[in-house]
């Protein structure tokens, strides 16, 4: 072992259903890729939280619940947002949105900036993720960090 971590790097955290939660999970968010030293994607990171929790409050929340926010950053340099809710799983991407409509683009935009994303069952509800790959952070954090064939 050359001292470098093999492991990713997570964080955690729960919110309520509330409005703010969002801005508090973008806020957490950016706590985190500071921490790691994370820059050249952040703007992406961090609209992809927020277009997720969003979600997360409009359509996968019942009322009295929360929903958690999972950060963990691996040495291959792929960052993974991970939202984990009680609503049920049908999640995709709309069929039809308007240019005049105000909602139905956040998949859409998580979509277009993310380099993976998707929907997992979990009990209760789902597991709404997404991963961005973040080059600089693998090759100032992780500098011995060599990828294997699996």
């Amino acid at each position: 072992m050359n001292g470098q971590p093999r492991h990713p790097h997570t964080r955690e955290a729960f919110y309520r259903r509330d409005r703010r939660s969002v801005h508090l999970a973008r806020e957490f968010t950016r706590e985190a890729l500071m921490d790691w030293a994370v820059a050249e994607r952040s703007d992406d990171v961090l609209l992809c939280v927020s277009e997720l929790a969003t979600n997360a409050l409009l359509h996968g929340v019942p009322p009295g619940r929360g929903f958690g926010l999972r950060l963990a950053l691996h040495p291959d340099g792929v960052l993974r947002i991970e939202i984990h809710d009680s609503g049920p799983g049908e999640v995709g991407l709309p069929d039809d949105t308007s240019p005049e409509s105000e909602r139905g683009r956040g998949l859409l935009l998580v979509a277009a900036l993310a380099d993976k994303w998707g929907v997992e069952d979990r009990d209760p509800g789902k597991i709404v993720w997404c991963e961005l790959r973040e080059t600089y952070f693998r090759e100032t954090y992780f500098p011995n960090h060599v990828e294997r064939p699996v």
